[in-house]
């Protein structure tokens, strides 16, 4: 899907975890891969991963990062 470079957002809030937006999964970061925010309602993000597919999360116990693509 994407080969270039990232570069991980440190300081992020929820409200930031709107669709469009490329995130890791940090603790699953290599098996997962980046994922892009399909929706975010009621503190359930669901990512499309593009190892694993669509995946719904809750962010308080599952880490996710915002990061930047870098052609």
């Amino acid at each position: 899907m994407f080969n270039g470079e990232i570069s991980i957002v440190e300081t992020f809030y929820f409200a930031d975890m709107t669709p469009g937006v490329f995130v890791i999964n940090v603790a699953q970061e290599q098996e997962w891969g980046i994922g892009q925010v399909q929706s975010n309602i009621n503190n359930r993000i669901t990512v499309n991963f593009e190892n694993v597919g669509k995946k719904t999360v809750d962010p308080t116990k599952i880490e996710l990062k915002v990061v930047n693509l870098n052609d």
